[in-house]
């Protein structure tokens, strides 16, 4: 690969935008491939919470959590639960706890392994070090502008 500038270049460069840019080729990739076996971003961090409680989550702790996730907020969160529930993916009972339903779990599974196959996409050629700082330092950059950070 080619970077775009000189590393002399490349310091004077807006952190801004490459910050933007990353953002957008990496969710556009996300979405677009879960898009491909028929489900959203969303729909997939349901299936994830809700996957890693073996006796499932209540939908208040589900959507309080995902939320936050890029700005989604409640009402979608709500929404796409009320889908995934639909799809037959999630059953929720009477106390408002959602489990995975076999077929649920089965599609887990399946948008797991993409999942799995974008991540190691996305770090070719990118070492645990270098992924490790590059964190580190987008999130002092959102500390010393007064920005806040959420996720987990």
């Amino acid at each position: 690969m080619e970077y775009s500038h000189s590393d002399t270049e490349l310091i004077q460069q807006p952190v801004g935008y490459w910050s933007w840019a990353a953002y957008d080729a990496v969710v556009s990739r996300i979405r677009g491939a879960l898009a491909a076996i028929g489900t959203t971003q969303p729909q997939w961090w349901v299936l994830a919470r809700v996957a890693s409680a073996p006796g499932g989550r209540g939908r208040d702790e589900v959507t309080e959590t995902l939320r936050g996730y890029l700005a989604t907020g409640e009402q979608t969160i709500d929404e796409e639960i009320d889908t995934a529930i639909a799809r037959g993916w999630v059953d929720q009972d009477a106390g408002r706890v959602l489990t995975l339903t076999p077929e649920g779990r089965r599609f887990y599974e399946e948008a797991a392994a993409l999942q799995g196959r974008l991540w190691a996409e996305r770090h070719e050629g990118i070492t645990d070090e270098e992924y490790l700082t590059t964190l580190k330092v987008l999130q002092r950059l959102i500390h010393n502008t007064g920005g806040r950070a959420w996720h987990h």
